[in-house]
């Protein structure tokens, strides 16, 4: 009913109390409505500089803050910098001799004289692109005793009329795992280089080959992460036949895993059996699947948290939230200059100053949000549902040892940009490739890029490495730092 602008006094009581019952209903709904116009403003406002966003989301006519800190530095190749530039060979592979045949000045013929100096050049080029085909012949040798035929035996790995080599296949592997190729480019590039065009099929053939034989290289690589003392851990989704699935990642500096899974939290990180045997430190973004694990120690991504504390700075106005990002930069800048000078551990006056910095700003942000007094509404369960500030705080009071971790133990790295790295190229794959055509095209892919990705961190070499586990010997990574 609309009472337009009656005076409720002049309403008898059944009126006004369906006046009262309207505008508490109307105040229900705009408060509601205040709420999502302020979610989907915080929406438009993130950002790779304030949220987790990736940079490939951000608005390309808003110029976004970077987080780095200048470093003060002309661009170029600074002071001390050795340089790439090429340099002569000792031992070329062919020589061409340029003599002149008479003298400028006289005419005289110079065919026998011998040269009285040499300036050298050298063309460093690609030789003559061409595939080479290599025939092997089973003779058969009657014996003139006995009369029995003999025929030689091929080798194992010759086993059809016509195949490719392991060197081919190195490549092609290396072109779709490793570089991202599609199929179809893959195709265009041998045609264009070596005029062959293998088929999709035959694609997929040398990779599943190529994985079966990476199975105990996989398998070590796996336990010596289980027993690292530091492992950076990270999740994200994947497309695997339409469907999504999960990506998980876990990783040192000289080491990579991968494995596909159909879920993401605990289920899958059961089955990887990485994290459940695991007793070093986790580095990972506070995933609330990761923390359940009290058998190792817990490192958080402050990576995450300078955004998270950005966005909180900006677009709410909280005060701690720029102090807390600014003692955290301050920590870690006192870490790498202790490192630098060569020691172990911050001093204990800068543990101190630093503890008490942290806890200072606990009780101010606390100060300034209170929880909510108003009671929980009738038959609502669970946790009640707090600003992102207050959560943030909480989560600073809580996983308090986790933030500063690198602080007190100089093992442990400031954030999760290893794992993030990893799995980057992956997602990368998605973007340029398409997702994958089935699970077990996944799980090859997974334990190729695991491969080579430890290689790389090893600068070892790839081709050469796919190479020998093409013919059946793989090459075994070191699995200790040096």
């Amino acid at each position: 009913m609309y009472y337009g602008d009656v005076n409720p006094m002049d309403l008898n009581e059944a009126s006004r109390e369906e006046l009262l019952a309207i505008i508490a209903q109307q105040a229900r709904l705009i408060a509601e409505l205040q709420a999502r116009v302020k979610a989907l403003e915080a929406q438009l406002v993130k950002d790779s500089h304030n949220s987790h966003r990736p940079p490939s989301t951000d608005h390309p006519r808003r110029r976004t803050k970077s987080l780095r800190r200048p470093s003060g530095k002309k661009p170029g190749g600074q002071t001390g910098h050795p340089g790439q530039t090429l340099r002569l060979v000792d031992k070329p592979d062919q020589v061409v001799e340029h003599r002149p045949d008479e003298c400028a000045a006289c005419g005289n013929h110079l065919a026998d004289v011998v040269p009285s100096e040499i300036e050298r050049r050298q063309v460093v080029d690609l030789p003559p692109l061409r595939l080479e085909v290599t025939e092997h012949q089973s003779q058969c040798v009657t014996c003139p005793a006995c009369g029995q035929a003999n025929s030689g035996s091929f080798p194992i790995d010759v086993a059809q009329l016509v195949q490719y080599g392991p060197r081919l296949q190195a490549f092609v592997v290396y072109l779709l795992v490793y570089q991202l190729l599609p199929y179809n480019r893959t195709q265009q590039l041998l045609s264009d280089m070596f005029e062959v065009t293998p088929s999709p099929g035959t694609f997929e053939t040398m990779v599943e080959r190529c994985a079966s034989e990476l199975a105990e290289p996989e398998g070590q690589i796996k336990e010596a992460i289980t027993s690292a003392e530091v492992v950076h851990f990270d999740e994200s989704g994947l497309r695997v036949d339409g469907g999504r699935r999960w990506l998980h990642t876990a990783g040192t500096p000289e080491l990579t895993y991968y494995a596909a899974h159909p879920n993401r939290g605990k289920v899958a990180i059961d089955d990887l059996d990485i994290l459940p045997k695991f007793q070093g430190y986790a580095i990972h973004d506070a995933w609330s699947a990761y923390l359940g694990y009290r058998n190792c120690r817990h490192g958080l991504c402050n990576a995450h948290h300078l955004r998270d504390l950005t966005y909180l700075e900006e677009q709410e106005q909280q005060r701690w939230a720029k102090t807390m990002r600014i003692l955290l930069l301050w920590a870690k800048r006192r870490v790498d200059a202790a490192k630098q000078a060569g020691q172990t551990e911050l001093n204990a006056k800068t543990r101190q100053v630093l503890e008490e910095r942290y806890r200072r700003i606990l009780v101010e942000g606390f100060r300034l949000n209170p929880l909510p007094e108003e009671p929980r509404p009738s038959g609502k369960r669970g946790r009640r549902k707090q600003t992102k500030a207050r959560n943030m705080l909480e989560r600073f009071e809580k996983h308090r040892a986790a933030i500063l971790a690198f602080a007190y133990d100089f093992r442990v790295p400031f954030d999760n940009s290893l794992a993030e790295r990893d799995i980057r190229m992956l997602k990368l794959k998605q973007k340029i490739s398409g997702c994958f055509r089935s699970e077990h095209g996944a799980e090859a892919f997974c334990r190729i890029r695991g491969y080579l990705s430890t290689l790389r961190k090893q600068t070892l070499p790839m081709l050469a490495s796919l190479e020998r586990a093409l013919r059946g010997t793989p090459f075994i990574p070191a699995l200790i730092p040096v």
